[in-house]
């Protein structure tokens, strides 16, 4: 997979959990869930800085 693949692929997991952030939130499910969500989101958006200013 090329470096621009992994971050196509990675920009695409990132807005699968904004979209699973919005649903969780609308629904008042548990913080813990919603803690996670937005980790996972944070290391997707890291990675995906990483990358780029490795291009």
């Amino acid at each position: 997979m090329s470096m621009q693949d992994r971050i196509e692929a990675l920009r695409t997991r990132h807005q699968e959990i904004e979209t699973a952030l919005d649903d969780a939130t609308s629904h008042f499910d548990d913080d813990i869930s919603v803690h996670e969500l937005k980790k996972q989101k944070l290391a997707i958006k890291d990675e995906i800085a990483q990358l780029e200013a490795e291009l």
